[in-house]
């Protein structure tokens, strides 16, 4: 709940664009460019406007990790739970009847118990993104699409989250003996004529999947956010998006 409250903030300063005269319409024009940064008469400054962003994009991407990197995180969100490869789910049925559908329900699980084990990488990765954001970022996020701040934290952190979680993923794989349940069911020929790809990873794979349920989250939360202004959660965010007529 928190992170929808802490989201929201950004769709309170793009729904006010319709209020004229008003101290949120004050606002964004600063965030776009259409007033000078420091105002007098009870203008906010550049400075706390972008402050004010940070601040709830620190909490909203915390609890975006949260709710994501917890036992089931993954398995029991059927929006990122991880599926078996493609070539490999293609071959499933017939590998069930062969007596093989434990052992691709163990692969499964254990990649998403993985994934639900990588993700807490993220938060301090996501927490040095908002620090180096910009006013000139900030603007863009605040008068961009519905999308706009996942679409910075993709640009800004993908490359360091793929290092992060790639060893943690392995690990994470060969304890919860996926990996070993990999190399058992690609020595079934049905299942080796689809994925024996030297080109294939499983564990670029893994990590791959991991990285689109995180983002898929955060843009599904931001989207509803900027259709359901709500309350803010500290001072400065309600000094920042919580002024009124």
């Amino acid at each position: 709940m928190q992170l929808l409250l802490t989201i929201a903030l950004l769709a309170g300063l793009w729904s006010a664009a319709c209020l004229a005269q008003s101290p949120l319409d004050q606002i964004r024009n600063k965030a776009t460019g259409a007033q000078p940064a420091n105002t007098t008469g009870g203008g906010l400054s550049t400075d706390k406007i972008t402050a004010g962003l940070k601040e709830a994009l620190t909490v909203s991407t915390g609890n975006a990790v949260a709710a994501t990197g917890h036992t089931d995180g993954f398995l029991k969100n059927e929006a990122i739970k991880i599926l078996l490869p493609d070539k490999l789910r293609t071959a499933s049925k017939g590998m069930r009847v062969l007596g093989m559908g434990p052992q691709l329900d163990e692969l499964e699980v254990g990649m998403n118990r993985a994934a639900e084990q990588a993700t807490p990488l993220a938060k301090p990765i996501f927490i040095s993104a908002v620090k180096k954001m910009s006013f000139e970022d900030a603007r863009k996020i605040l008068s961009g699409g519905d999308t706009a701040a996942t679409d910075y934290f993709k640009k800004q952190s993908t490359d360091q989250l793929t290092t992060a979680f790639t060893p943690t993923v392995h690990k994470a794989m060969e304890n919860v003996g996926v990996v070993k349940q990999y190399d058992q069911l690609v020595q079934n020929p049905m299942a080796a004529s689809l994925v024996g790809s030297d080109t294939f990873s499983l564990d670029r794979y893994v990590v791959g999947k991991t990285l689109d349920g995180l983002f898929y989250m955060l843009g599904e939360e931001e989207k509803k956010i900027r259709k359901n202004p709500a309350a803010q959660t500290t001072a400065l965010l309600k000094e920042v998006f919580g002024k009124k007529l």
